[in-house]
């Protein structure tokens, strides 16, 4: 089954300082037949006003993953992290049994475009915990990047929970496929860009769920990015 979430069917918000698209209920946009998929249950893309930000506020038992497109972040949490993060690099903060934080645009000049990701913990109660890496996915474009994995492998940020995230970087015509195993799932996330995923057309904004297709194929229509996950 390959289901469609058009980037004009997200709900939106628009408070000044951010502008934000939500693929699932989040805040204000409550649709009870957008409510996640698998484990993923946040998937919102905003775009941060120069000095914009949200203050320090608390979260509890989610994984909680940020990708920079553009732009910096900064961050600070209660647990002692102060960090600054720019494009290409990824953030994973386990909120845990209680976290605190706030992130905000890290210029005063210039506009901040970023993907939040919420996933759910294969287990509630635990340490909270933050790393963030900068993965080459830039620069080594037309190839898989693993950059969140339960396990860590191949330098990836580790989630408490059974996923993975893929990321790419694709030039146009370029063909780039995925195997998911027996039982899996997969959503895919179209950053920027145009592909074709078996056949369906996406743009910018748009995101796929994939029941039931063992081995996806992607290609770029034009300069493309796009995130994968890989889902029980």
């Amino acid at each position: 089954m390959l289901t469609i979430r058009q980037a004009e069917q997200r709900g939106h918000a628009d408070h000044g300082w951010l502008k934000a698209r939500f693929s699932f209920s989040f805040a204000d946009f409550y649709d009870p037949e957008q409510m996640g998929f698998r484990a993923l249950r946040v998937l919102n893309e905003d775009r941060i006003a120069p000095g914009g930000g949200f203050p320090m506020h608390g979260h509890r038992d989610m994984e909680i993953v940020t990708y920079i497109l553009s732009g910096s972040l900064e961050h600070r949490d209660n647990t002692g992290n102060k960090e600054r993060l720019t494009a290409g690099e990824v953030q994973r903060m386990s909120a845990g049994r209680g976290i605190r934080h706030s992130e905000y645009n890290a210029s005063g000049e210039e506009p901040l475009h970023l993907l939040q990701i919420w996933l759910q913990p294969a287990r509630t109660g635990l340490e909270p915990g933050y790393e963030q890496k900068a993965f080459s996915v830039a620069e080594s474009p037309n190839r898989w990047h693993t950059i969140v994995a339960e396990d860590g492998r191949d330098g990836a940020l580790t989630i408490q929970q059974n996923v993975t995230m893929l990321a790419a970087r694709l030039e146009p015509g370029t063909t780039l496929e995925h195997t998911l195993s027996l039982g899996r799932h997969a959503w895919i996330q179209v950053a920027r860009g145009g592909v074709d995923i078996n056949g369906v057309n996406l743009s910018q904004g748009d995101g796929l769920a994939i029941s039931d297709h063992p081995l996806l194929t992607l290609t770029a229509n034009e300069n493309a990015e796009v995130i994968l996950f890989d889902l029980a």
